[in-house]
């Protein structure tokens, strides 16, 4: 293994790489562990790309929660390939690496898509609030340019703030160590290496953080508010299980995404350790993608309807 470690009194200016330690700490389960990562990078892509396809044949999924669900599904795709494929290939060549470019561009599209599905949750929390709570003006008021509006903004409104985050955390000087206690590039780990005193740019962490997690967060609290008010009056107990699984697959999904992510980035200095980390990251980047396809699909009549009609015709 190349573990090449600068020392606090080495030149700041010789750094031109980090070495991304990861599971390190398990040198007898490297191949399990790329044997592992492989299978659930092959379940994420075909999973989510199943979905993406069933949306777009199937002439009953033609409404805007699957055109969300649909873009949800690309955007797991390509949030787990900004990570996974590193993480592949640090196992299977044991050479752990990578240039401080390398890494500034993995931590920047980590944090745009990163911000892109916070916003994206929170669009769809909207979309099954104009369902459940306006259901006689769904299709009116969920028109399809209004539709391709708020995925376009979920998906291009991180951008700016993300890239102006990423620069600034790495015009930071790392004069402790080139050794990032994770498996890719993210901001508590990187931010330890840095010599000096780091205050402000945790504290512009802890803003962003509050803007991209916090405020999207807030608006699925308070869409989800009214939508259980709304079903708790309905007449029916078939009625209120029907309107409630409508809406129960975005619900885990949510409580499993925003429950990590706020973990990591908005709990205090002092409970942060690299073990914790690992662990929380590996739920919203790994995890979280892996059930999404599961989570939808399985609770879905709709779905399993139109993947058993695709795959019949097949």
């Amino acid at each position: 293994m190349n573990h090449e470690e600068i020392k606090v009194e080495d030149n700041v200016s010789t750094l031109k790489q980090f070495v991304l330690l990861g599971f390190s700490e398990l040198p007898y389960l490297q191949g399990f562990l790329f044997g592992v990562f492989f299978l659930i990078y092959l379940i994420i892509l075909c999973g989510n790309s199943l979905i993406i396809i069933i949306t777009r044949l199937d002439t009953t999924l033609q409404n805007p929660m699957y055109f969300f669900l649909a873009n949800f599904s690309s955007l797991e795709i390509c949030y787990v390939s900004v990570t996974l494929p590193r993480i592949l290939v640090n196992l299977w060549t044991q050479n752990r690496s990578i240039s401080m470019l390398n890494c500034a561009t993995q931590m920047c599209f980590f944090l745009m898509l990163g911000a892109t599905e916070c916003f994206l949750l929170a669009v769809m929390s909207y979309d099954r609030y104009v369902a459940i709570c306006n259901p006689l003006h769904y299709l009116l008021v969920m028109n399809p340019k209004k539709c391709i509006r708020l995925a376009a903004g979920s998906w291009l409104s991180g951008i700016p703030v993300q890239i102006g985050q990423t620069c600034q955390i790495f015009s930071l000087h790392f004069c402790k160590s080139n050794q990032i206690s994770h498996f890719f590039c993210d901001i508590p780990p990187i931010i330890k290496l840095a010599c000096g005193d780091t205050s402000v740019h945790e504290l512009s962490v802890y803003v962003v953080a509050t803007l991209f997690v916090a405020f999207p967060f807030m608006l699925i609290i308070a869409s989800y508010s009214k939508i259980i008010f709304t079903i708790l009056r309905l007449p029916t107990a078939i009625g209120r299980a029907k309107a409630f699984s409508t809406c129960s697959s975005h619900l885990l999904v949510v409580v499993l995404f925003f429950g990590s992510a706020t973990i990591t980035y908005l709990r205090p200095k002092s409970n942060q350790s690299a073990l914790t980390d690992k662990l929380l990251s590996l739920f919203y980047t790994i995890v979280t993608p892996i059930f999404n396809p599961m989570i939808y699909s399985l609770r879905n009549k709709d779905v399993i309807a139109a993947l058993k009609k695709l795959l019949f015709k097949t």
